[in-house]
């Protein structure tokens, strides 16, 4: 194979170099450009040789002619085969031979010695196509791109694309090397790298920038019109006029008759002559001339350094010049406690002021807080303030309610500290530090019974239910029970048969409280039971059934709330661990369930599921009081910081309204507010009221509406302030109680009387 293939190389170049010393006055042919054009004398002799493989086919696949393929090409080529090997002397005998067949009329040298005589023929070629040599046809080449050829010739044999075998780096190091890679180009109908030559290259670069590619062309010629503007005499169409040019169109008239309809129906309006005159627009028109930044609407401008007083004088009066003691004393100051920052000096003149040492550092600090101190601009609105007072309905039109001091009852010797008013509203008891327990008429202010018990009455509560004729009285650290026999008969002796019916078990259980029986001298003044706990006692409230009592014990720990049951005689601690001081306790009047009030909080416990139901956030220091409306919805809690706090379990566990100074200042415009202490907070029974006492002597009566409806909020108004309690060791009214049927509200006082305001 390798033989055929030198054969071939030296049988063409054979002919060659004897044509050219034949034919002197050819003139050399130009070193051609393209490796096509020099590439192309091999095309003879290796589109012919049948032994050559595909790869080696590949190589010179682009270069084949189409014209070289007949069988005298391949006779001719197998008989310069034979004779390749000749020495020079053939040359001479080739010469002959040559013009022999030349006049035998060989018709395969012939067209050889012709091509010879011209040069290469594509050298002179004018065309305008690309390439002919590649007989593809006009086919996409994609459609060959995953195939090893690209096409095929005239006789169906296959035309491979080159052989490229470079990677990256070669072409990388030609790109260094060659100094026209830049201008080198990849033809896409053979695969082969055309080198361009200057003249494409500023083809090219025109085509780039826009330009037209003939260089020799002028876009600005002057234009010749087709038609010239005089009249001429012949036509430029002899053609006849159609028949519709000069008889009218019924489509025409159609459109123009639903034209007019439209026009007088208005459906179509006239066109309004446009207004002629430019519309500008004032893009600033909104903004404050006088602001320095009106495109932001929050710009603050920065605060202005305060200007210099007498202190910062070089020469300053003698009142502002510090003393030895004042001088000592702003030294010893922090930096941030000084009034000024600097001490004030005096010269003899502006000539002899030094340089200020904080200079520097005042102006870190100015730039500071010009960027660092935030600044924002809050939006006030221009209220009324008559119209953010709430609109509230006439006291006169929320009557009943207590409004003047009706009777005064006198008897205690110290200060009153608890009431309690019986289920009828008859009898009145009272507790006071001079140690005794006072049962009054409530009608005639009488004192009907004393019952010394030996210390102080911390709270007294009467039995609700109107079947028992019981009170229960803190004093110490017992509980008292006592029957005080007033009003029925009956009723008294059928307390006694209740209390004495107790049958206590053989094994008395172990309880924290000790429950003891009276005795026969006791039993002369009332007293019944004795419930000892061992730590002071600080409340006692009932059930709203009456067999049950709640006690509150000044102590720490789990059992500062016990739970009495009073046909059992037995006491339990309901709670395992403490969630801080507790101050009062209440029972909800229609369910199961224990408010127990501590400092900050209020809890709401379920005694049947024995878990925690809500917690009430009053937002006080120090609550002082509790109680329950009659529907059990509402609670109010009193605190020390003279708040009154009003909640609404269904609505939140946060207060629904706050009655503090501020707010009762608006609604009272003269000082009519509590300004000390809640000692007392009081619902009524049956009446929309509830009442506050506190330490400046006043005893303030709201109405308190709760509707039916849910969604309607309650109406809380302050209808009346009660005054007549006189000021006694800083302390006014200490506890503040309702009668059970009419509006009547009853008030102890530290001056040691009960007041009644009906």
């Amino acid at each position: 194979m390798a033989g055929s293939r030198g054969a071939g190389r030296t049988a063409a170049p054979s002919v060659r170099p004897e044509k050219r010393r034949s034919e002197p006055e050819l003139e050399p042919e130009p070193e051609p450009e393209p490796s096509l054009l020099r590439t192309s004398p091999l095309s003879h002799s290796t589109g012919s040789d049948s032994d050559i493989s595909d790869g080696e086919e590949s190589v010179f696949s682009g270069l084949e002619d189409s014209g070289s393929d007949s069988s005298e090409d391949d006779d001719e080529g197998d008989e310069e085969g034979k004779d390749g090997a000749l020495s020079d002397e053939g040359h001479s005998g080739m010469e002959k031979t040559t013009e022999e067949q030349v006049q035998d009329g060989s018709p395969g040298l012939r067209t050889a010695v012709a091509s010879a005589r011209t040069g290469d023929e594509y050298a002179e070629d004018s065309s305008d196509e690309e390439d002919i040599r590649n007989t593809v046809g006009n086919v996409p080449l994609e459609w060959y791109a995953d195939f090893p050829h690209v096409g095929y010739d005239l006789d169906g044999r296959r035309i491979y694309k080159p052989l490229r075998t470079r990677d990256e780096l070669d072409q990388f190091l030609d790109k260094m090397d060659d100094p026209d890679y830049w201008r080198t180009v990849q033809d896409p109908m053979t695969g082969q790298d055309l080198r361009l030559t200057d003249e494409q290259v500023a083809l090219v670069r025109r085509l780039q920038s826009g330009q037209f590619g003939d260089m020799g062309f002028n876009p600005y010629e002057p234009a010749v019109d087709f038609f010239s503007g005089d009249v001429m005499i012949h036509p430029v169409t002899n053609r006849p006029a159609d028949k519709r040019s000069f008889i009218p169109s019924l489509v025409e008239k159609e459109k123009v008759s639903r034209m007019v309809h439209a026009i007088k129906m208005g459906w179509i309006q006239p066109r309004r002559p446009r207004d002629p005159t430019p519309s500008f627009y004032d893009l600033w028109a909104q903004e404050d001339p006088n602001a320095v930044l009106g495109r932001h609407k929050m710009h603050v401008p920065a605060p202005k350094l305060a200007l210099p007083g007498h202190a910062e004088s070089y020469n300053p009066p003698p009142e502002y010049l510090l003393s030895e003691e004042e001088h000592l004393a702003w030294e010893q100051q922090e930096p941030g406690e000084r009034k000024q920052s600097f001490l004030p000096r005096k010269f003899p003149s502006l000539r002899a002021v030094p340089a200020y040492g904080r200079f520097i550092q005042e102006r870190f600090e100015r730039c500071l807080d010009l960027y660092l101190c935030p600044r924002q601009r809050k939006m006030r609105v221009n209220v009324d303030p008559e119209d953010l007072i709430p609109k509230l309905p006439r006291p006169r039109d929320l009557q009943p309610f207590p409004t003047c001091q009706a009777l005064v009852y006198r008897g205690h010797s110290d200060l009153v500290r608890c009431l309690s008013v019986s289920p009828g509203g008859q009898w009145l008891v009272s507790g006071s530090d001079d140690g005794s327990l006072r049962f009054w008429e409530v009608a005639t202010a009488r004192c009907v019974r004393t019952v010394p018990v030996g210390g102080v009455v911390k709270s007294v509560a009467w039995n609700p239910s109107p079947a028992v004729c019981l009170v229960a009285a803190a004093v110490e650290d017992s509980v008292l029970v006592l029957n005080p026999a007033l009003g029925d008969r009956l009723v008294a002796d059928s307390t006694d048969q209740l209390l004495s019916a107790f049958v206590p078990p053989e094994e008395p259980p172990l309880q924290p409280a000790r429950w003891l029986e009276a005795s026969e001298e006791e039993r002369q003044v009332g007293l019944r039971l004795r419930v000892c706990h061992g730590k002071p006692v600080t409340q006692v409230t009932w059930h709203g059934r009456g067999d049950y009592l709640a006690v509150v014990l000044a102590t720490q720990g789990h059992t500062q709330v016990l739970i009495h049951q009073l046909s059992r005689r037995r006491s339990q601690s309901p709670f395992r661990r403490s969630h801080g001081q507790v101050q009062r306790v209440a029972f909800h009047p229609a369910r199961p369930f224990l408010l127990v009030a501590s400092q900050r909080s209020v809890r709401l416990y379920h005694l049947l599921r024995q878990e925690l139901t809500k917690k009430l956030m009053p937002n006080c220091k120090w609550v002082s009081s509790l109680a329950v409306h009659p529907a059990g919805d509402n609670v109010i809690c009193g605190s020390y910081d003279s708040k009154l706090v009003w909640f609404d379990l269904d609505l939140s566990t946060k207060p629904y309204r706050m009655l503090s100074l501020s707010l009762l200042s608006t609604w009272f415009p003269s000082p009519r507010h509590h300004k000390k202490a809640l000692r007392a907070v009081a619902f009524h029974p049956r009446y929309p009221l509830f009442a506050s006492g506190s330490d400046d002597g006043s005893v303030i009566v709201c109405h308190g509406m709760v509707y039916n409806d849910l969604l309607q909020n309650p109406l809380l108004v302050p209808v009346k302030v009660l005054k007549g309690h006189a000021l006694t060791r800083d302390l006014g009214v200490l506890d503040v109680v309702f009668h059970p049927t009419q509006p009547w509200v009853f008030s102890s006082g530290a001056d040691g009387t009960i007041r009644l305001f009906t």
